[in-house]
């Protein structure tokens, strides 16, 4: 049988058993000594027995009193230990972080910050899942991670998305393609050359696809690849011409490795984004962790 006790009476208990004096006791926990023998009484006539008895030097725990203080001094042990691991949490001498990114915004986006939040706070553990963006999605959905760093434009009706970086996608190729860069293609035209696309089911593909489709045009590979770094080392190979973000190519276009071919139009701007389970509270790592993002 379970006892309905009230909490406070076995505060009340633990520090007169701790102290050994209601007058202690009572000022310990701010309250009257009246209201101490009360609580008590209280306590003792719900358990139905005498948990103490009075000396000339205070209060001592009979025996069936020493048994419930061994184990109530037990809970108050964990209970104090789990306020202090909650402020270790706090202040970030501990915690974990579980984080859904594609392999391509961790690379390019997310590594930096992992590195600084790793070097300022060390004792949190972060762990990274890598997934597309619909599939990180719905990873946050099912509470497997705290947030997801996602390509947009992506919604839905129980995640809250916030805009960072900008991205820029363009069309890039090797030096075999590099005549293509002397003036600009338009959608229609690209259709004649070899594309290298990602593979079906991510965010930026589908982006791509409806784009083209909104100019009644269908994209259709030469080869789907799953990662930009395979697209990048296909393209750099003379296989044909791949969308990438210009931010993720930055050095293979400086060095020339890769020559950009200019569109018209130009595609629009897209961005990464920060996606969060709507009405799901982060901990205080996962919170300072977003505050370092753009």
């Amino acid at each position: 049988m379970t006892l309905d006790i009230n909490m406070e009476w076995y505060r009340v208990f633990y520090w007169t058993a701790k102290t050994g004096s209601l007058t202690r006791a009572a000022e310990r926990l701010h309250i009257t000594q009246p209201a101490v023998s009360h609580t008590l009484k209280q306590l003792e006539g719900k358990l139905g027995g005498q948990l103490f008895f009075c000396t000339s030097k205070g209060v001592v725990l009979t025996t069936e009193g020493d048994v419930l203080f061994n184990h109530v001094e037990q809970a108050f042990s964990f209970m104090e230990i789990g306020e202090k691991r909650i402020a270790e949490m706090h202040n970030l001498n501990s915690g974990e972080i579980n984080i859904g990114a594609s392999d391509t915004l961790c690379k390019y986006f997310l590594l930096p910050y992992l590195e600084k939040f790793h070097i300022d706070h060390p004792g949190v553990r972060i762990r990274v899942t890598n997934r597309t963006s619909p599939e990180t999605i719905a990873l946050l959905k099912e509470g497997k991670i705290d947030f997801g760093i996602v390509n947009l434009p992506i919604s839905d009706p129980k995640v809250s998305f916030r805009e960072s970086s900008s991205l820029q996608e363009c069309l890039v190729a090797g030096q075999a393609y590099a005549s293509l860069a002397n003036s600009p293609l338009t959608f229609e035209a690209i259709t004649s050359f070899p594309l290298l696309m990602l593979e079906q089911g991510g965010s930026t593909r589908r982006f791509l696809d409806e784009y083209a489709s909104s100019m009644n045009i269908k994209l259709l590979p030469e080869f789907e690849l799953g990662s930009i770094d395979l697209l990048v080392q296909f393209a750099r190979s003379g296989f044909g011409l791949a969308f990438v973000a210009r931010e993720h190519v930055f050095e293979e276009l400086s060095t020339e490795k890769l020559i950009e071919i200019p569109l018209e139009p130009a595609l629009p701007a897209r961005h990464i984004g920060i996606a969060t389970h709507r009405g799901t509270p982060l901990s205080a790592a996962s919170r300072r962790f977003l505050e370092m993002l753009p």
